[in-house]
């Protein structure tokens, strides 16, 4: 039977859960919600553990010294993924800084400058360069830009913008899947468990671009009728496209934010060998970026999307709940026993659970209550953690590629395009976004099964 505590941290933690799948409000406010009962009612007034709370709260952490620089130790996670949440922070800060003297817009206009703007080669080049840049940067901010140069240019060509972002949506899950930087539940798993950069790479790395590849075919056959269909009439001499320098504001300061981009890039990179945490690699992101923006500094930081962060600090304070009172472990242990402890039978397990709960649920939440689960998962049934780990991360990413709200940069990308008239329903998302989810997966779950088991 469950406890009182535990009965009432399942119950704040599925109500935030609806909550966010509902939508009514901004995400963080049923995770601060969530957070404040956690505390109060959960550990404070069921458990009466003041003790929990600062556990879960996990402050002490950000003042040792281990926290910021921890050589090759492993930094232990519980309770508030504080490296994550500085981590993040401070990249917001850096694409923000980014944004502003329009590198990416410059970026995406060069493409499609070299592929003579035309549409086809246009969605090509700009999956791949979802994918890409997914791979060091949140997918979310890769779509932030993405999304709006594709409507700028599907208004001057006129084509339907649609089929592009979707596709550019499941890149960008797709090739963040490859990296610990790419998409968020790779930064939780990672920060929690003790991966790095090159551990993500070489073992999520090759089945995210051959995923990658599969996808790029599957689009290109999907969606190039639709596309070429609007472009039969042929350029004027009129026509004016957009020069990519155009998109760059002050000269200087785009060098230098480039500059930054690829030190960060390379300090990401090399965390592992540096023994520097992510989140000092987030807090000099910061630090540099607004040293460089010097008067706009402020304004720079005022864009920041504050709302994400406090979205994550509620999220792990209600997962917390759930680890304190010992949900998380009697779920361990009840996959434990449905699986035989086998290895062969867990990966699916999870893969396929983790893909189906990131398409009916934002894959954050997910993939940090599912963390301590296969910790634990690993020390009860004796399965090695980064085989769970890897296939956590395939599940979550890859799954969260199904429908509009999977993926935070699935709700970005969508929310853009309806914003500027061109909405994208269910249906229509659904329609192209499932069959390459289930395509994806299946290989992913091919490479676990030859590679791990």
């Amino acid at each position: 039977m469950f406890a009182l505590s535990q009965i009432l941290a399942i119950a704040i933690f599925v109500l935030m859960f609806l909550a966010i799948i509902i939508g009514k409000v901004h995400r963080f406010i049923p995770a601060l919600v969530g957070a404040g009962l956690t505390l109060v009612v959960v550990f404070l007034i069921t458990m009466q553990s003041p003790d929990s709370i600062f556990h879960v709260l996990n402050l002490g952490q950000l003042g040792q010294l281990q926290f910021w620089v921890p050589g090759q130790e492993h930094i232990e996670s519980y309770g508030i993924n504080w490296q994550t949440i500085v981590f993040i922070g401070g990249m917001m800060v850096m694409v923000e800084g980014l944004g502003e003297v329009g590198f990416f817009r410059w970026m995406c206009l060069l493409l499609a400058k070299l592929v003579n703007y035309k549409v086809v080669p246009i969605l090509i080049v700009f999956m791949l360069l979802s994918g890409f840049l997914s791979m060091f940067i949140d997918s979310i901010t890769v779509l932030l830009f993405l999304a709006m140069v594709t409507i700028e240019l599907a208004r001057l060509l006129k084509f339907d913008p649609v089929p592009v972002i979707i596709a550019e949506i499941f890149a960008a899950n797709t090739g963040g899947a490859a990296t610990m930087s790419g998409d968020p539940p790779n930064i939780i798993i990672g920060t929690a468990l003790g991966y790095n950069f090159t551990d993500f790479a070489a073992n999520t790395g090759p089945i995210a671009w051959i995923g990658m590849i599969f996808t790029l075919a599957f689009f290109y056959f999907v969606f190039r009728k639709t596309l070429t269909s609007s472009q039969d009439k042929p350029d004027t001499p009129t026509t004016k496209y957009p020069q990519p320098s155009e998109a760059i504001i002050n000269p200087r300061l785009f060098r230098i934010n480039a500059a930054i981009f690829i030190g960060i890039i390379v300090l990401i990179v090399t965390h592992a060998e540096t023994g520097i945490s992510m989140a000092l690699i987030g807090v000099i992101a910061a630090c540099v970026t607004l040293l460089a923006a010097s008067r706009k500094a402020l304004h720079i930081i005022t864009r920041v999307d504050w709302r994400t962060l406090l979205f994550f600090i509620g999220l792990f304070i209600c997962v917390g709940g759930l680890e304190e009172t010992g949900v998380l472990n009697m779920l361990a242990q009840y996959i434990g026993d449905v699986s035989g402890g086998s290895l062969i039978l867990v990966m699916p397990l999870i893969l396929w659970i983790s893909a189906f709960a990131s398409a009916i649920v934002d894959n954050i939440p997910f993939a940090a209550t599912m963390v301590p689960v296969i910790v634990k998962l690993s020390q009860t049934a004796g399965l090695k953690l980064p085989t769970l780990a890897w296939t956590l991360a395939l599940g979550t990413d890859i799954g969260g590629n199904a429908t509009p709200i999977g993926a935070s940069a699935n709700v970005v990308g969508t929310a853009i395009a309806e914003k500027e008239g061109y909405p994208i329903s269910w249906g229509k998302f659904c329609k192209y976004a499932i069959p390459a989810t289930i395509m994806v997966l299946s290989l992913c779950w091919l490479y676990l099964v030859i590679r791990y088991a």
